[in-house]
């Protein structure tokens, strides 16, 4: 026997039993014969002889039972099967990876199955609040009107699309899935069950109240179809003015837009109603002194500023500018006295004091200064609206001679004169405007010279910039000509017909 074999057995021995354990597997090794004898050609003259041949008792017993053969030269050959030794890398890593999958799955699933709660968390508490909502109309004896009805099914079906989501994405029990969605199929009935009783008949009532607007709509039309023709140019065959038209702007006063303040208007005498003359008269730009004014013949001339007629006076004050038969009526400068200026020699004919009037911005209207006198025409003539100190500021209202500017009558109202932005009459009646925002201005105070009445009134009027300097009535053409900021507007009046 060579002299390495009992080592060579020994390892192969020892790698069998490593392999073994590894796999969780025990073997026993097949014993077989122990060699009686052995060809000495093929060992040392060292080595034993036969009889020194390990015995079944010796150190080797356990690897002697190996089963072998002798070939032709007498050497001892054995084989030994030994199962296969590479350790199984391949299939560990493919059993991480699974492993990996399966993990993201899961945690995937998991988060949704978080996200599921929490919702379903939300719409358990919405529909708890819902429970209770309906439960208190039920019993409340108070009517609801369809549109409670509408919000309350609209959250029912919100609450019906998430269930049906639910259902669709969830995967495993779905025992509160069900549930819920039974309870809101039953909330759904019962809220069409309370539309259906609606306790005080509600529902028909707003029916047949719309029903009832439509055919008072209906009744207005055809009111409309038969009203009555205006009055006549001049005319005061008329219960007051109830509207007013949006305004027609004319054009920017000739000197531009820094020259805020002034008046304009169109002459009138009851002798030659529609034949008179248009005239604007600017201020400077300190809002106080008139010394320009312009005449224009006709509409056309005005709007082209052509064929102009400019004069200079020495110098009017404020923009409470009138024209009534072909004379300019304003208040003189620095003074409480009234002046009358011929348009066609453009001299002063005549100044008059106006007895106990305040001047000099006393009273002057809100947002415009220097208009302590604000003269006025209507259908019965020139008029003049100021303060007193005896009125305490409250407007006075005076009638004029238009030749000798002596006061005829005066009436007092109760109405504060700087805390009205304009005023203006119709046909004795005194109209006072406040400001509503920087695009409104309403026609809010009235005082009836012929009946000594005051009262309120609500005539929304548009206007183009934020302040009005002045407002100019014309009897003929039944229109106010109203100074707004620089530029000149046109305001159609309409008015309440007498009763037949």
């Amino acid at each position: 026997m060579k002299p390495g074999f009992p080592g060579l057995l020994v390892l192969l021995g020892l790698l069998h039993l490593a392999v073994m354990r590894v796999w969780g597997v025990t073997t026993t090794f097949p014993s077989f014969p122990t060699p009686t004898s052995f060809p000495t050609s093929d060992f040392s003259s060292s080595s034993p002889p036969d009889s020194a041949w390990p015995t079944s008792s010796s150190k080797f017993q356990s690897f002697s039972n190996f089963t072998g053969n002798r070939d032709d030269r007498g050497v001892c050959q054995c084989s030994v099967i030994l199962p296969d030794s590479t350790f199984p890398v391949v299939r560990v890593e493919r059993l991480e990876i699974t492993a990996q999958t399966i993990s993201k799955k899961f945690e995937k699933e998991l988060s949704k199955v978080k996200e599921y709660v929490k919702l379903i968390s939300v719409y358990e508490e919405k529909l708890l609040n819902l429970t209770v909502r309906v439960s208190i109309m039920e019993k409340d004896s108070i009517s609801y009107t369809e549109l409670d009805f509408e919000l309350i099914k609209m959250e029912v079906k919100e609450m019906e699309k998430l269930i049906k989501q639910l259902k669709v994405g969830f995967t495993g029990s779905t025992v509160i899935i069900d549930q819920l969605e039974v309870e809101i199929r039953n909330m759904t009935l019962l809220v069409e069950q309370l539309e259906t009783l609606d306790k005080n008949n509600v529902l028909a009532i707003r029916r047949q109240i719309l029903a009832l607007k439509n055919r008072l709509k209906e009744c207005e039309a055809s009111k409309v179809e038969s009203a009555p023709l205006p009055p006549a140019p001049g005319s005061c065959a008329h219960g007051g003015v109830v509207n007013i038209s949006k305004p027609a702007v004319v054009q920017l006063n000739w000197l531009g837009f820094n020259y805020k303040y002034g008046a304009w208007g169109r002459d009138y005498s009851p002798q030659n109603p529609g034949s008179g003359l248009y005239w604007v008269a600017p201020l400077d730009t300190d809002g106080r002194t008139l010394r320009y004014y312009r005449l224009y013949n006709t509409k056309d001339d005005l709007l082209l500023y052509t064929n102009a007629r400019e004069n200079q006076i020495s110098y009017g004050q404020g923009s409470g500018t009138v024209v009534y038969k072909n004379n300019m009526y304003v208040n003189w400068y620095n003074s409480q006295n009234m002046a009358k200026i011929n348009l066609t020699t453009n001299k002063v004919d005549l100044t008059q004091n106006l007895p106990n009037a305040a001047y000099n911005n006393r009273f002057s209207y809100a947002n415009v200064g220097w208009q302590d006198m604000d003269f006025a025409v209507d259908e019965n003539g020139l008029w003049v609206i100021y303060a007193t100190e005896a009125s305490t500021g409250n407007i006075v209202i005076s009638k004029l001679n238009d030749s000798t500017l002596a006061v005829l009558n005066t009436w007092h109202a109760k109405q504060y004169k700087p805390s009205v932005t304009n005023t203006f009459m119709v046909c004795g009646v005194l109209y006072a405007t406040r400001t509503l925002s920087t695009r409104l201005e309403e026609i809010f105070y009235y005082y009836d010279t012929n009946t000594g009445k005051e009262g309120k009134l609500s005539i929304v009027m548009q206007k183009m910039q934020e302040n009005v300097q002045s407002i100019n009535y014309h009897p003929f053409e039944q229109k106010l000509f109203v100074y707004n900021d620089g530029y000149l507007l046109n305001y159609d009046l309409a008015f309440r017909p007498l009763p037949q």
